[in-house]
């Protein structure tokens, strides 16, 4: 099995890796679309598949709105979502839970208006499978790759981009060194430094087995303790076994970097230099991090347009707790914030 070096990148070895990556992906030329594939639905959505290039590895990105695209039409706004360490794009952010209600984010986005992207990291989903671990470092130049080919099918050159516990470090990581490019940052689930963290806690007494393994094992009971890790309640029984069936058909190893980044080389994200607008929302009971963990980064945070929102009842998985909802009205307010007037 492929190893990594042990002790891991420094959180300035994660930037300059970002930083290299993005100049190797634009002087490449590496993104890549592939035709979209249409399809329709009850609420007439419409949605597309295109494949980026980094390098050798191929990313599929995903999207979804509520026409097709036309030359002429007037651009949508465009919200970027990306996924964190154990599940792939579509299953986070597209699930269907039979019989439970609404459980698609690209879904109610494209509703109300936004042009909805999303994508696999690399080993991830339908992207390709490699030898590598498919860190934050990794994560960043694949949103350099995958950000470039949405920026050429939608006309735009900034976007919106919303993260997911890894997926907010990652989206994090890339508004530093790619602030031309973020319009507004909602990051969820997010951890800062790591101190006392009981999740991650947990997690680092595994910290030489990621070191030295790219990939990790991921089945039906790992999936379901997502939902129960933290507070049992907060999310419907449905969600963890509907997540579990969209996302097992991907095999049962995912890859390692994000957990090696976020049991030993925290912080990866310095709030100093992250320019954009920024939201941070957090559940009452996410064991990803400490309140004055989050509250530290936040504080520091250069830019006075930010928001921090914690949500009563909800736990790790934002997107898939029983108060979803709460978090579709937050993050439309935030991404539809009317600009300041006095500049």
């Amino acid at each position: 099995m492929t190893t990594t070096q042990a002790g891991g990148p420094t959180r300035r070895d994660i930037v300059r890796a970002a930083g290299l990556g993005i100049g190797a992906a634009i002087a490449g030329g590496t993104a890549l679309a592939e035709p979209a594939a249409v399809s329709g639905g009850s609420d007439t959505l419409w949605s597309g598949e295109y494949r980026a290039k980094k390098g050798e590895v191929s990313l599929y990105l995903y999207r979804k709105r509520l026409a097709a695209p036309k030359a002429g039409d007037k651009p949508l706004p465009v919200l970027f979502l990306v996924h964190g360490s154990s599940i792939s794009a579509r299953s986070t952010f597209d699930l269907t839970v039979p019989g439970a209600g609404e459980y698609s984010l690209m879904n109610v986005f494209a509703r109300a208006g936004f042009d909805v992207w999303t994508m696999d990291h690399e080993g991830y989903g339908r992207s390709s499978r490699t030898d590598g671990n498919s860190d934050i470092a990794s994560g960043v130049e694949d949103l350099t790759a995958g950000s470039a080919l949405v920026a050429r099918e939608t006309g735009q050159a900034k976007f919106h981009f919303l993260g997911e516990s890894s997926g907010a470090l990652r989206a994090g990581a890339f508004a530093m060194v790619q602030p031309d490019r973020v319009e507004r940052l909602v990051l969820e689930a997010f951890t800062w430094t790591g101190a006392g963290s009981p999740t991650l806690g947990k997690r680092a007494e595994q910290v030489e087995y990621y070191r030295t393994h790219n990939r990790r094992p991921r089945d039906r009971d790992m999936i379901r303790s997502i939902f129960t890790r933290d507070k049992p309640g907060t999310s419907d029984a449905r969600v963890p076994e509907a997540l579990a069936d969209a996302e097992l058909q991907f095999g049962d190893t995912i890859p390692t970097g994000t957990y090696l980044d976020m049991t030993a080389n925290l912080p990866v994200v310095d709030p100093a230099n992250v320019q954009a607008p920024v939201l941070v929302l957090r559940g009452e009971f996410d064991g990803i991090a400490t309140l004055e963990d989050v509250l530290g980064f936040f504080a520091r945070l250069p830019n006075p347009d930010r928001q921090f929102v914690l949500l009563a009842g909800a736990a790790h998985s934002l997107n898939l707790g029983i108060n979803r909802q709460q978090v579709w009205h937050v993050v439309r307010a935030f991404l539809g914030m009317p600009p300041r007037l006095d500049v």
